[in-house]
């Protein structure tokens, strides 16, 4: 598996609701947890993933070629339903 790093800056979506939803509140969790323990560490993947789950856009899955959004899986299957059902 290649990291691509021209796909990686092309900046689309690609976290999904769930995941959107679950980077959102491991971040904040993460940020509550860093304020009491004064950690740094905890407090800067904190704000990463919050930041990703209010973006919708995660790097690391640009470079993978992962998405996770609905939209884009629902794209993708459609046009190959409509090739075997000509053929």
């Amino acid at each position: 598996m290649n990291f691509d790093f021209k796909r990686m800056m092309k900046f689309e979506h690609n976290i999904g609701a769930n995941d959107k939803k679950y980077r959102l509140y491991g971040g904040v969790a993460l940020i509550a947890v860093s304020i009491f323990t004064a950690s740094i560490l905890l407090l800067l993947i904190g704000l990463i993933l919050a930041a990703e789950g209010f973006f919708g856009w995660c790097p690391l899955y640009s470079g993978l070629g992962k998405n996770t959004c609905e939209l884009a899986t629902a794209e993708v299957e459609t046009p190959l339903e409509e090739t075997n059902a000509e053929s």
